[in-house]
């Protein structure tokens, strides 16, 4: 398949968990790409400043798409586009959770806010590169959200359960292990994917993704070649083309079979 354009999740398909940064051979894959003058994109759940230093690490210069597609960003920060939620339905969820005694999330493009600190909160800045803030009712800060998440439990357990029968019509509900995050409907990576390939005057069949997680999946299906990781959850397994084994050294492979092509 020869490509045009590759879109790249970063956190379990190009950074493994613990690692700080992609391997030496996908970052010379990723280099390779641009050399032989095929765009490559990031889309990560990330908020901007954790996704652009691995952009800057690659030496892209793309676009680059954050928190699941809810906000797509200039690497110097301009905001290319956004989509908030609309505040009613995340105040629902938001009653939702303070009824069952969950902690939440709220936020947007440049702020994150808990109703307390968890060992998930404080991972999820460290890899987004902010600070996050805590406070008893983080709907009340002020903040347009683009999203809401609702933390405890498995992934398919009681939680997003409910989220979905509450608001899966009218929203898009994002299963992980440990928080169900809801999103504007057009808050995801594929429409973020498929908005940059508009600028770009790329088809979707020139475009292959590489993604391991929920969050993954509609980029995974829009793209004209989709491809999972063989840890990947059951919603990037069912949207992939195909399923690649697990580590960095089949990705880097992958990559570098995209170069050749494309010289």
């Amino acid at each position: 398949m020869a490509v045009k354009l590759v879109a790249l999740d970063i956190d379990g398909t190009i950074v493994p968990p613990g690692a700080d940064l992609p391997s030496p051979r996908i970052t010379a894959a990723v280099r390779a790409l641009t050399e032989s003058g095929i765009a490559v994109v990031l889309a990560s759940g990330r908020m901007f400043p954790g996704t652009v230093r691995i952009a800057n690490h690659l030496g892209l210069g793309t676009p680059v798409v954050c928190q699941q597609g809810c906000s797509v960003h200039a690497l110097d920060g301009a905001m290319l586009h956004e989509f908030p939620i609309e505040r009613r339905l995340a105040v629902e969820i938001v009653e939702y959770a303070r009824a069952g005694g969950h902690t939440y999330e709220w936020f947007n493009p440049l702020r994150y806010i808990a109703s307390r600190e968890t060992e998930e909160t404080a991972l999820y800045g460290r890899v987004s590169g902010i600070e996050p803030e805590y406070m008893e009712r983080p709907e009340l800060a002020g903040v347009t959200p683009t999203g809401v998440g609702v933390l405890g439990g498995a992934a398919g357990g009681p939680v997003h359960h409910d989220l979905v029968a509450r608001h899966g019509h009218e929203l898009h509900v994002l299963d992980f292990p440990g928080v169900t995050v809801a999103v504007a409907p057009d808050a995801n990576k594929g429409h973020a994917l498929s908005l940059l390939c508009g600028d770009f005057g790329i088809a979707r069949e020139d475009v292959a993704a590489i993604g391991d997680s929920v969050n993954d999946a509609p980029m995974l299906a829009w793209a004209g070649r989709g491809y999972a990781l063989a840890h990947s959850d059951r919603y990037a397994i069912d949207a992939a083309d195909e399923v690649l084994a697990d580590g960095a050294e089949p990705v880097a492979r992958l990559l570098e079979s995209f170069a050749r092509w494309g010289r």
